[in-house]
């Protein structure tokens, strides 16, 4: 007990000496100034802002045409991203790296970040977001979860000027783990120069390392020494001009010109710089502080709400269920028509679906008003005892799944997803094409999710928790699209292949949803989510999972 009160004391001492003591006296003075002198110069200033003229041109003005041999430097908070705060990223790092009581303790620093400058807010958010986390957890959500919201707040004004040059350096004061997997996987950028952080093993301590805060301005000299970058790009800030006046052509991204024209300075997802097919996290929205605060008080009820609506689709019939799932927020569409009839009636139908959530199946029974059997190649124990439908273990041998599956046909209609794991985004997977040589009755379907605050999937997460994050959503939807019954010449038994039949179905499928097709497959996402091939041990299921 000794060692865990003395760091604790420490840490006290440093947070209260180091942030308080010497930061919070700078700040109350600059509020007293502002205030003394607000009265008397809020209209001088703004008269004479308005009548001077910029120090720099905007980005929308750089030439972009032969600047394959060009250096640019630049920093993303701001400039890259079109968002002007960082706590977003960090309110992520807490809560996907973290837990949601680090999350909760970061957001009820928001409430007084504001009184400090920007060293010392960064400090702060740095300080809860990163102390006693473990540097996995760190490379995961650097990997996997910001990737996503990075791309979707990327200013697209400034994206073009990135690309244009041959070299490109960033220069930041937020941490580098946060920033440099993206920007070298997806920006292609040859240099990332953020502030460092101090780690002890596995941990780190929250602290920032010896060399303090990066200064951009003092990086830049340090880098370059006597030479100067060609093209330097920032935000109207006094950092930032000192920051670009040492190159020799600046352009600065105006906090106006993004008010003025937001919509045109979105990045569009058919232009980013490299495909965003798999992301993992549990948070489908960038968490502002309001948008954290409104999730916190949405928790409770949403528990609440998620059990319920699962109660209700294992206790009561189908037609109550979706009645009673409809009033309680859940939307569910239906599209195309019940292609139950069966000539063959020595086995069932053959329904394969695009896998969007572990609730495909459930869905699906549900709306086609009967049961089915669904099979996985994992599925946690928690998930297996309150599926309302009939669920069986496949054991990726492929005769024995093959048997497996040709005994549940004979018994009845079956549900398979041949992608094998979800994916989020408008892509499908590479189909296995087992399923094409077990049946010639195959239906189609296409599912489609829509959430707005819970993601009901997870690569690295605990699986049990899935159902419970989708119906903790406010408004989740499912969309079941049932096609019409593959003809039986693009069957087996009409002559293709079984990877001509999976091909087929996956190309109609895609096309009914509006998604791409790709050749990835579950390895693929867990190679890049988890940094495993997704295969677990038996008394690990429900961790890592399909």
């Amino acid at each position: 007990m000794i060692f865990p009160v003395s760091v604790i004391v420490k840490l006290a001492d440093w947070l209260l000496y180091r942030l308080l003591a010497n930061s919070c006296y700078r700040a109350a003075r600059k509020m007293r100034s502002y205030g003394f002198f607000l009265r008397n110069l809020s209209s001088k200033s703004s008269d004479s802002y308005l009548q001077q003229p910029p120090l720099f041109p905007s980005v929308t003005k750089c030439d972009l045409e032969n600047r394959g041999f060009d250096t640019l430097v630049c920093d993303i908070n701001g400039v890259l991203l079109r968002s002007q705060s960082f706590f977003p990223y960090f309110m992520l790092v807490a809560f996907e790296g973290g837990s949601i009581f680090r999350a909760f303790l970061l957001l009820l620093s928001s409430i007084f970040l504001w009184v400090f400058d920007y060293e010392l807010q960064l400090r702060v958010m740095i300080f809860i977001s990163f102390c006693g986390l473990k540097v996995k957890y760190m490379e995961n959500v650097s990997r996997a979860v910001l990737p996503k919201f990075y791309l979707e707040n990327l200013n697209v004004h400034a994206y073009e000027v990135l690309a244009s040059a041959g070299t490109r350096v960033v220069f930041t004061s937020v941490p580098r783990v946060m920033v440099e997997g993206f920007l070298k996987d997806y920006l292609r950028v040859d240099g990332v120069l953020g502030t460092e952080l101090q780690s002890v093993g596995d941990y780190f301590t929250g602290l920032v390392s010896g060399s303090g805060l990066v200064v951009k301005h003092r990086a830049l000299k340090e880098y370059f020494r006597d030479k100067k970058p060609a093209i330097g790009l920032g935000s109207s800030s006094l950092h930032d001009r000192n920051f670009v006046s040492l190159c020799e052509e600046a352009y600065v991204v105006n906090n106006e010109d993004n008010k003025n024209s937001t919509a045109s300075s979105i990045m569009p997802k058919n232009k980013y710089p490299k495909p965003l097919i798999f992301h993992d996290g549990r948070l489908a929205f960038l968490p502002t502080p309001f948008a954290t605060l409104f999730m916190f008080m949405w928790l409770p009820l949403g528990i609440v709400l998620a059990i319920f609506r699962i109660l209700v689709g294992i206790v009561f019939p189908y037609k109550l269920a979706i009645l009673l799932g409809t009033l309680s927020g859940v939307r569910i569409t239906v599209k195309g028509f019940n292609s139950s009839s069966n000539a063959d009636h020595r086995n069932g139908v053959l329904y394969v679906c695009t896998h969007r959530t572990l609730l495909d199946p459930v869905f699906l029974s549900t709306t086609l008003g009967k049961p089915l059997t669904a099979v996985t190649y994992s599925l946690s124990r928690m998930s297996d005892i309150i599926a309302p439908i009939r669920t069986v273990r496949l054991t990726r041998d492929r005769k024995k799944d093959g048997e497996t599956m040709q005994k549940l046909l004979s018994e009845g209609d079956l549900v398979v997803c041949p992608e094998g794991t979800t994916c989020r985004e408008p892509y499908l997977l590479r189909f296995s094409s087992l399923f094409a040589e077990l049946a010639d009755e195959i239906v189609p379907v296409a599912m489609n999710t829509h959430v707005g605050m819970f993601y009901g999937t997870t690569a690295s997460g605990l699986k049990c928790l899935d159902p419970i994050f989708f119906f903790m959503n406010p408004r989740p939807s499912y969309c079941v699209h049932i096609l019409r019954k593959v003809p039986k010449e693009f069957t087996c038994s009409g002559g293709k292949s079984s990877h001509e039949v999976a091909n087929y179905i996956q190309r109609q499928l895609a096309d009914a949803l509006g998604f791409e097709c790709t050749t990835l497959t579950r390895r693929d996402k867990y190679l890049m989510l988890a940094g495993n091939e997704g295969f677990v041990h038996d008394k690990e299921k429900g961790i890592l999972a399909t």
